[in-house]
């Protein structure tokens, strides 16, 4: 018999809030966090504006904060996500044996020198000029041994293990966008087959620094609507022009039922299915009938012994790019076929921005909140219907509808694709 899965603690960092009272909240007043970059100057970049992180300070979190001073945004929104998933979860008080104790994160790179550098070339450029020989020197030295480990996208994930004492499997992926929901569905497989008896699971990434803006500007996958720049972000609307770049973190405590049951633990809900699928067609592009979509979907229905009409809400991978909305929606139909027009679709993006690497994880726990409230979170910003795009996207207004089985997907760069499945849990 599987060892079944389920969510006893939660926790997040992100643009709408720094703890998912903070978030739900946001999301049930259809409130967004997207504003103009504060991080560094963009005045003359094609994008403005992103959706940031504000207010969150790790003292709150840790008592030695200055531990953490050589480490990147991602590191110390996984720190603060994965303390209050702990907390929330009451594990460490459990006994648990650490050898059963894991951690699998989808956490993206760190990215500390670039400030660094940048400084150094701002000041290059005000004298006039440019030594390389001596700009390499200087960067060197302003480089520590620190700084540079730091950088390693499997960092959180060593940090939360040092922090908890989790001495089971030690994972990190970093699939794009689909990584922190790649992970709580490996993570799940771990305990299902009895290799830990809890796993610390979920995501971390900023990208909003002068590299990562950049990028995404040359691949126009970013919105520029710097004019308005919380209504930039309008999945599945017919005036959408590119998504909006995030950051933040959400860490999930999964567990084996029966060890969760005999701890008495508050159960948010049970992971029942996971689909994995490669498009195999363009780095860049997802596949334009969308069929590694549609894979994804019905091989996590598959897992979880649905049928398409057990589905009562679907967590959009939904970024506000012309081409994904589109294509997200055909494939939501190849895989639920009549049932698709019946079921309720929202893109949290529309007000969270896109977390990159830890969006799934963040979409996963709006499913587990959906579940516990049932309430759907809306699509704000969504005004003019696009013919393509023609399924019920909860437009704008968070709705109120009970939720048993709640679906998640997340699709990423490079062709990956990923269909979480959470349910009420009902013993």
């Amino acid at each position: 018999m599987r060892r079944r899965v389920v969510v006893t603690g939660i926790g997040c960092v992100t643009p709408v809030g720094n703890s998912a009272a903070e978030l739900w909240s946001s999301f049930r007043e259809a409130k967004s966090g997207i504003g103009k970059i504060s991080l560094f100057d963009a005045s003359k970049f094609p994008t403005k504006f992103a959706a940031e992180v504000k207010g969150m300070n790790l003292a709150d979190y840790v008592p030695d904060p200055e531990t953490f001073a050589p480490a990147g945004r991602n590191i110390r929104f996984a720190v603060a996500a994965g303390v209050q998933a702990m907390k929330d979860s009451g594990i460490n008080e459990s006994g648990l044996d650490p050898a059963r104790l894991g951690v699998y994160l989808g956490a993206g790179e760190g990215q500390q020198d670039f400030p660094l550098f940048m400084n150094m070339i701002a000041k290059a450029q005000s004298s006039g000029t440019l030594d390389l020989e001596n700009f390499t020197r200087q960067g060197l030295e302003q480089l520590t041994p620190e700084i540079e480990l730091e950088q390693e996208p499997n960092m959180p994930a060593g940090h939360l293990a040092q922090l908890f004492n989790a001495q089971g499997p030690n994972l990190n992926c970093l699939t794009a966008c689909a990584a922190s929901s790649q992970a709580l569905g490996e993570a799940s497989e771990l305990i299902r087959r009895g290799d830990a008896d809890a796993m610390i699971s979920g995501g971390a990434h900023s990208m909003i620094h002068p590299f990562g803006v950049t990028g995404f500007n040359l691949l126009t996958a970013l919105s520029t609507n710097n004019d308005d720049p919380s209504r930039a972000s309008r999945p599945f609307d017919k005036n959408r022009d590119g998504f909006v770049l995030g950051e933040g973190a959400g860490i999930l405590i999964l567990e084996e039922l029966e060890h969760a049951k005999r701890r008495g633990a508050h159960i948010y809900g049970e992971l029942v299915g996971y689909g994995s699928s490669a498009d195999a067609y363009r780095i860049t592009d997802i596949h334009p009938e969308g069929r590694g979509a549609t894979a994804c979907m019905r091989m996590a229905m598959r897992d979880a012994k649905l049928n398409p009409e057990d589905i009562h809400y679907i967590n959009a991978h939904g970024t506000s790019t012309e081409v994904n909305d589109r294509v997200e929606t055909a494939a939501i139909k190849g895989a639920l076929g009549e049932a698709a027009r019946k079921v309720p679709i929202s893109s949290i993006k529309s007000m969270s921005g896109h977390l990159i690497a830890a969006a799934g994880a963040v979409e996963a726990i709006t499913c587990l909140l959906s579940i516990r409230d049932g309430v759907l979170p809306p699509t704000i910003n969504y005004e003019t219907p696009d013919p393509d795009c023609d399924l019920d996207y909860v437009p704008n207004t968070a709705r109120e509808k009970p939720v048993r089985y709640a679906l998640s997907n997340s699709f990423g760069f490079g062709g990956q694709n990923i269909s979480l499945i959470f349910a009420a849990y009902k013993g």
